[in-house]
């Protein structure tokens, strides 16, 4: 099991919100199959990161974009090395459960087939950017062809 971000906070044992950022001021209870506490702080973080898997040393890209800090024992076995040096994520003492604060992991081809292959499972060999592109390219042009563009422009400016 991996949690990203928000899902890996919610894997710990509590997530705490002491200054009420995301609510009234409190700690709530995790699913606890990780052995980490969560603290929300007011900073949050956004920066694009690249660095290795700790599992298999292969490079990835991606970004964070979160408010908190994620201690405990957990923590201790990171996921990843950002190129910062930085070290992210936990991975649970049997190896089964881990979380990352980091987005856009399967947006990289050659991790997303990295965790696939540690499923069991083949990845298709398709590349996530050329498949955006094409959404977006058939998005346009349906959009070109059902859609006034130039009279919605108007209207918006």
């Amino acid at each position: 099991m991996l949690g990203l971000c928000g899902g890996y906070q919610m894997l710990g044992r509590t997530l705490s919100d002491p200054h009420g950022i995301e609510g009234a001021p409190g700690t709530v209870p995790g699913l606890g199959l990780l052995d980490v506490e969560t603290v929300m702080t007011p900073e949050k973080r956004l920066v694009a990161v690249t660095g290795t898997s700790l599992a298999d040393g292969l490079p990835f890209t991606g970004y964070e974009m979160h408010i908190g800090e994620t201690v405990g024992p957990d923590a201790g076995r990171p996921l990843l090395r950002l190129a910062d040096g930085r070290l992210d994520g936990a991975v649970s003492a049997d190896g089964r459960v881990c979380g990352t604060y980091l987005h856009g992991l399967f947006a990289d081809d050659g991790q997303r087939a990295a965790w696939l292959a540690r499923l069991g499972a083949a990845s298709d060999g398709a590349s996530y950017e050329a498949g955006v592109d094409a959404a977006l390219d058939a998005l346009a042009r349906h959009l070109e062809i059902h859609v006034d563009c130039d009279r919605l422009l108007a209207l918006a400016r």
